[in-house]
């Protein structure tokens, strides 16, 4: 079995487990043990089960805006990673109360960022504008972003994503073009 082929297998076992069990109480064992591994094999690919959480999450953000990173799309990207989010209720919802905030935080504001910040490039173009006000800017908008995910999380997933994003849309509608004018303009 490939490298990748393997931290699949371990990553979908976990995922099978988080069904049974919460996170707390799940262990290598029991995560080896699925995979029909070895207890080595899940050492070789993870230190332990905080950094497999990480890798996942990491992944599934990767798979959900793959597509989606340009002006014209991020409303598809920020969908994907709701609808990603949602399909992954349970492993979600163990992260959120079982891992310190910092991971789930971490990964939300890992892949807000980037989507952001492409587009922000894209719009960009043929302006000068400093690197450190580009991040500024995504840096704002992914904290408000990851905001409204994080209290939908809280409220259990009930709203529809599309919904959110649209409304989203509308408010944000020209706000990157205007940031990214005001930051040429006070140079």
């Amino acid at each position: 079995m490939s490298k990748s082929t393997t931290k699949l297998a371990i990553a979908f076992a976990f995922k099978e487990l988080l069904m049974e069990k919460p996170l707390n109480k799940i262990t290598i064992n029991d995560i080896a043990e699925k995979c029909e591994m070895n207890r080595q094999t899940f050492y070789y690919h993870f230190h332990d089960i905080l950094e497999l959480t990480e890798w996942i999450c990491e992944s599934d953000a990767e798979r959900a805006l793959s597509e989606n990173r340009t002006y014209a799309t991020w409303q598809e990207g920020f969908l994907s990673i709701f609808n990603m989010i949602k399909k992954d209720k349970n492993f979600i919802i163990n992260i959120y109360r079982n891992v310190p905030s910092d991971y789930l935080h971490r990964y939300l504001y890992k892949a807000t960022y980037q989507l952001l910040y492409n587009v922000l490039e894209e719009k960009a173009k043929g302006m000068v504008i400093r690197e450190e006000d580009k991040a500024f800017i995504a840096n704002f908008y992914k904290y408000g972003f990851v905001g409204l995910l994080l209290e939908w999380i809280d409220n259990g997933m009930k709203d529809e994503p599309a919904l959110i994003v649209e409304r989203l849309n509308s408010l944000i509608q020209g706000n990157f073009e205007q940031a990214l004018n005001n930051a040429k303009l006070n140079k």
